[in-house]
């Protein structure tokens, strides 16, 4: 995979736009571990190589998260106690979301979340699905190569 566009040099108010989104969600209150479960989660579903390298790395180096878990994560229904309350609810909302012109984000998923998460998180959380999307977009569109291709001399 050839990289297209080093976007991030290219675009940088963009960028440092979309670190402002990023910022904010830091502030929110939402536990680190469930973003980033989150955010491998759209980029699994998206098929963006960089990001799904990144998240996988912060959860397992940063967070500490177990292989295990990160493994069955696009299994998640099938984890059972892997995955609490709020991370099926969250992983749930956030599956939907992101496949938003198949899904139009049912009743049913909107009531699941609502039921573990406060208006404001389920906002948030939204907001952290539609950036992690974003990102998605301009690696997959540029060809971001993922850190392990860079750091295997690819």
């Amino acid at each position: 995979m050839t990289i297209r566009m080093h976007y991030t040099h290219v675009i940088p108010g963009g960028m440092k736009a979309l670190a402002g989104v990023h910022g904010y969600l830091a502030t929110t209150g939402l536990a680190h571990a469930l973003t980033e479960l989150v955010n491998l989660r759209v980029s699994q579903i998206n098929g963006c190589a960089f990001c799904i390298d990144l998240h996988t790395r912060e959860l397992l180096a940063n967070i500490g998260m177990a292989p295990e878990k990160i493994a069955l994560l696009p299994v998640w229904r099938e984890g059972g106690p892997l995955f609490d309350a709020r991370e099926r609810a969250a992983l749930a909302w956030a599956e939907s979301v992101t496949r938003v012109a198949d899904t139009g984000v049912p009743q049913e998923e909107y009531d699941a979340g609502i039921a573990v998460f406060s208006e404001k998180e389920l906002g948030d959380l939204t907001l952290a699905v539609a950036l992690i999307n974003a990102y998605n977009r301009l690696a997959i569109s540029f060809r971001a190569p993922p850190k392990a291709v860079h750091d295997a001399g690819g």
